[in-house]
């Protein structure tokens, strides 16, 4: 009988499929190549390295510092550019933002209260570190300084030891309304409006600044999925709109080490967590909309932590920004929390559900 020779198609053993984590390795390898070319590409193109410093908070015994190094295009010397820049005037489009490239695992000096600290940027160029200093309560300046960059200060909040009250707020729909369909919102937002077309939510800073009257001592946190990318528009959006002054606590798009995509649930839950931890003894009210998950993470975050939550207050879409948001969910059945909710559809009405639960 003839048999088939040994070399043939049928005889000719396939490669095993990679795993995921093979694959995952695998991207992250690419993605270092990729921004290594970025680099050399940026580099011939003048563009510059530059640290960020991002507006940090922290307790009497240490304090969380954030920041960024990237590589960046800088305005022309004596440019109409340049001297909105410095006047804080810029009317930026999104997609600029994502021109620079960041600089992996690089060493950033970090200066506050006379303590010196370095630490290495991650692979996103990102460095949030929590240093170990004695501050009193307060506002304190950091200097953030990467090799080969000049020194940037930012404003560290050092929150009182007494403190017994804080806020954490939503940004898309909560602070700034966006009324896009969902799935093109994060798209439009970074890459394609100007920021000074981006419209503050009715009575929303309002309501924060009499929160913060009210409590002074209160810490203000945005916690938001938006990227870092957009952090310096976000913070100038802010100050224009008369926000109150809060760390800015974003996410980083892309891979992380054991995921294809960071997940901006996982995010929010995470930093709530981490807050809870920092000031056991503080108690937050908790700003989100209705056209995304803050609901949800909300109720989860309250029922393991009920003792750390003042109460949750939702902002109602409109009829066509629900339409917009891919729909929205009626007002919960909470009978059952022992965490009040409010819910409307601006600040005005939140503010007259706040006092009468003793908020405001």
């Amino acid at each position: 009988m003839d048999r088939a020779p040994q070399n043939s198609p049928q005889n000719t053993p396939h490669p095993a499929p990679l795993s995921g984590t093979q694959l995952l390795r695998l991207a992250h390898r690419i993605s270092a190549v990729v921004n290594a070319v970025r680099i050399q590409l940026a580099k011939g193109w003048n563009f510059a390295p530059q640290t960020i410093a991002y507006q940090g908070y922290g307790s009497t015994g240490w304090v969380r510092v954030l920041g960024r190094v990237l590589l960046t295009k800088n305005p022309a010397p004596g440019s109409r550019a340049e001297q909105a820049a410095r006047n804080g005037t810029q009317n930026v489009r999104g997609w600029r933002a994502f021109t620079s490239v960041p600089l992996q695992f690089i060493e950033v000096e970090i200066t506050i209260g006379g303590v010196t600290t370095r630490v290495r940027a991650d692979r996103g160029g990102l460095i949030d570190t929590v240093v170990d200093v004695q501050l009193p309560p307060g506002w304190h300046t950091a200097i953030l300084q990467a090799d080969g960059t000049e020194p940037v200060e930012t404003l560290i909040q050092v929150i009182d030891a007494d403190a017994k009250f804080g806020i954490v707020s939503d940004i898309d729909d909560t602070v700034m309304v966006t009324a896009l369909p969902r799935p093109f919102l994060a798209l439009w937002n970074t890459f394609v409006l100007s920021e000074r077309a981006r419209m503050a939510t009715p009575g929303m800073a309002v309501l924060l600044e009499r929160l913060t009257i009210e409590h002074p001592d209160a810490p203000v946190i945005y916690l938001s999925t938006g990227p870092w990318n957009a952090a310096p528009t976000l913070a100038r959006f802010l100050g224009r709109n008369m926000y109150p002054s809060g760390a800015l606590l974003l996410t980083d798009w892309g891979l992380t080490q054991d995921r294809w995509f960071r997940s901006g649930q996982e995010h929010k839950h995470r930093n709530l967590e981490r807050l809870a931890k920092e000031f056991p003894d503080m108690r937050w009210l908790l700003i989100g909309d209705n056209g995304q998950h803050d609901e949800q993470i909300y109720s989860g975050f309250a029922q393991e932590n009920a003792d750390k939550v003042a109460a949750i207050a939702i902002r109602q879409l409109s009829v066509s920004e629900s339409v917009f948001a891919g729909g929205h969910s009626e007002n919960g059945d909470h009978t059952t929390s022992v965490v009040p909710w409010i819910y409307s559809p601006d600040g005005a009405g939140m503010a007259k559900q706040l006092k009468v639960l003793d908020l405001l």
